[in-house]
């Protein structure tokens, strides 16, 4: 005989378990030892054990409705009650039973819960139905119809009441849409002239698109588009049956003919990135002729080079003064050099120079001579003020010699 603490196995081969009530028959056992019958129905009892565990887990974890959560408890504890395992059955039944509890109180809350969606789906509708009759006297057509048709889709997506107070408040939804519909096909009705001329007009509009579609004169036709548009926006809608169509052919003239224009404006802005790179090359060369050593050849390399400026075509506005810029700059050092090399070479400026160097050279001499005779006949106060002149006097003579010094004299 072979036994366990929940278990045993009798010389017959009949397996007991043990229970608060006592011991109960879990079957019988002649294929092979006692051992392994113990085994063989606790194996039994710990597939009861999973498959209680995976159920309290679906049941906390999962939305499983309280019918089918009742329904696989009774299942698990006929099995239990059965006594077809070698284990603690009390605490399995205690774990179902808790679990009933469980269901159960969750079935309450999902009741008073239903309960109060009710309630609130009751005030929602309410709600939506005094909106609606609000708006079924609203003049703002297409803002109160889009507000209407909201309304109808929140309708659709609350849960419906008991069906005579569901068909009550839709009786009033319903009736306040219908009433605002038939003022609203009066209003339109009562706009079908106009909207004839605005299709005539539009009519018009879109033969003369059509015609600008194929310009190449990209300045005068792109301005008459915006007038047309602005034609197109002051002369009101059409029917709606013409209107999309008349607006896609007024459109596709557009896209013509702007379609067209980006093609040459992207070509030419490719064109003119490209003369940009150019140019930039051209001023730095220029600029390797800075600062002018052999005015001559600066000359005929600057020249050279603005030959070569000329010959490329536009650069990008936003680039044009900085790179044009550069070669300013370097055209103004060659003019710079080349005025320093007439001031240096030209005999009359230079006899200028040198005789008003020679003119303020007598008149420090002359003043320094009147200096020593104030100072002899002891004259300060006449010494100092002709000093204060001599230094005035000075400073200019040495103004006029260093630009005496650029002839090279």
């Amino acid at each position: 005989m072979s036994s366990d603490p929940w278990g045993r196995v009798d010389e017959t081969g009949t397996v007991y378990v043990r229970t608060a009530e006592g011991e109960k028959v879990v079957g019988s056992w002649q294929a092979g030892s006692p051992e392994e019958a113990l085994a063989y129905f606790e194996r039994k009892y710990e597939g009861l054990v999973v498959e209680i565990g995976l159920l309290e887990k679906r049941v906390r974890t999962t939305d499983l409705s309280a019918k089918d959560a009742t329904t696989a408890i009774e299942h698990l504890r006929q099995q239990v009650d059965e006594h077809h395992a070698v284990g603690d059955l009390a605490a399995l039944a205690a774990r179902l039973d808790k679990l009933t509890e469980t269901v159960e109180a969750r079935r309450e809350e999902r009741k008073a819960q239903k309960a109060k969606q009710a309630d609130e789906a009751r005030s929602a509708k309410e709600a939506l139905v005094t909106e609606a009759e609000e708006l079924a006297q609203s003049e703002q057509w297409r803002a109160a119809g889009e507000r209407l048709r909201a309304l109808v889709d929140t309708w659709k997506g609350l849960p419906r009441l008991d069906r005579k107070s569901d068909d009550e408040l839709w009786h009033r939804f319903s009736h306040a849409r219908s009433a605002f519909s038939k003022r609203r096909k009066a209003h339109f009705a009562a706009l079908d002239a106009q909207r004839e001329e605005a299709r005539k007009t539009k009519e018009k509009l879109v033969a003369e698109a059509e015609a600008l579609s194929n310009s190449t004169d990209w300045g005068a036709t792109a301005a008459r588009y915006r007038e047309l548009m602005a034609d197109w926006k002051a002369a009101g809608r059409a029917q709606r049956e013409h209107e999309d169509d008349l607006w896609n052919r007024f459109r596709g003239a557009q896209d013509v003919f702007f379609a067209a224009r980006g093609e040459v404006f992207a070509e030419r802005d490719a064109e003119q990135v490209e003369n940009l790179k150019l140019k930039e090359e051209l001023a730095a060369e220029a600029e390797k002729l800075v600062p002018v050593t052999d005015l001559k050849a600066a000359r005929a390399a600057f020249r050279s080079v603005n030959e070569r400026w000329e010959a490329i075509g536009h650069v990008p506005r936003d680039a044009r003064p900085k790179v044009e810029g550069r070669m300013h700059a370097v055209e103004r050092a060659i003019q710079e050099a080349e005025e320093a090399e007439w001031r240096r070479t030209n005999p009359e400026a230079r006899a200028r120079a040198a005789g008003l160097t020679g003119q303020l050279q007598d008149a420090v001499d002359k003043l320094q001579k009147q200096i020593d005779a104030a100072r002899a006949a002891g004259n300060d106060a006449k010494a100092d003020k002709l000093a204060k002149e001599l230094e005035g006097r000075q400073a200019l003579l040495d103004q006029a010699l260093k630009g005496l010094q650029e002839f090279g004299g």
